[in-house]
């Protein structure tokens, strides 16, 4: 097997500090959360921003405070979220990629989430595309459900995204794909060839879905975006908190753990 990626996602668009009081909020925070990450065993970083208020933004201007604080720390690869916050526009939500970060994430379908329900139209999707292509950001395909993997393979056919790409599964959110190893299976089995992937679990499902993804050969994503508990009632005191778990659990697994540069070279980043 390869070595395993570990994406950490420290902040989100929705967890506030009333559910964890250890999110990262300012730039710095941020920075400095990323940091912990990258020393604990991060190799990319999936990256949103919050105003000082702590509500989310995808204004330019702060992603570009916060890349900044974490490149003069270290070599972690930076991945911005085109997701942004249910409601955004996509004029908002594309903004951050026009700053040419190394990855950016690139959703291929509508779903429901939660009570809410996050749109990203046809038309849309190549937009935003087509505007990763043009900065020449390496985009991580998300799934929120098997049917949007059809919608990546008709980007892969337009020329609007590489044909070897890197999937994210996002699983467990309520009213998208349920996190199950049957339905983990079927997901990386469903992809195109030559392609990477790595689990994102949600809440209670982020650890067997790493430990899932550790044994078969995937990659893994863990932050505060998607779990703010280290076990059962016990919040997370950071995320390297999640990471060091999932390394020490790699390591007795067999899989060791990739530097930034050696996951660039996995991927096939540019």
């Amino acid at each position: 097997m390869e070595k395993l990626i570990i994406t950490v996602a420290p902040v989100g668009a929705e967890t506030t500090r009333q559910d964890n009081p250890n999110l990262p909020i300012s730039p710095s925070e941020i920075a400095e959360d990323v940091f912990n990450s990258w020393k604990a065993g991060a190799s990319i970083v999936h990256l949103h921003a919050r105003n000082e208020d702590g509500s989310p933004t995808q204004s330019p201007e702060v992603y570009a405070q916060i890349i900044d604080k974490i490149k003069e720390r270290c070599d972690i690869i930076i991945q911005i979220s085109t997701g942004g916050a249910i409601g955004m526009s996509k004029e908002e939500r594309i903004a951050p990629v026009r700053l040419k970060p190394e990855m950016a994430t690139l959703t291929v379908g509508s779903c429901n989430f939660g009570g809410e329900v996050f749109l990203n139209p046809l038309d849309e999707i190549e937009f935003f595309a087509h505007e990763m292509k043009k900065n020449g950001v390496f985009p991580e395909i998300e799934i929120f459900d098997l049917g949007m993997i059809a919608n990546a393979e008709s980007l892969m056919k337009k020329d609007l995204i590489p044909r070897q790409v890197h999937f994210n599964f996002v699983m467990g959110v309520p009213g998208a794909i349920p996190a199950t190893p049957r339905n983990l299976l079927l997901l990386s089995e469903s992809i195109p060839s030559g392609c990477t992937w790595s689990v994102a679990g949600i809440g209670k499902a982020e650890l067997p879905m790493a430990v899932m993804a550790i044994i078969m050969g995937g990659n893994v994503r863990l932050g505060f975006e998607d779990n703010i508990y280290y076990s059962r009632g016990v919040l997370a005191e950071s995320n390297a908190h999640l990471i060091k778990r999932i390394v020490n659990l790699a390591k007795e697994l067999g899989r060791e753990v990739a530097t930034p540069d050696e996951a660039r070279k996995i991927i096939g980043l540019r």
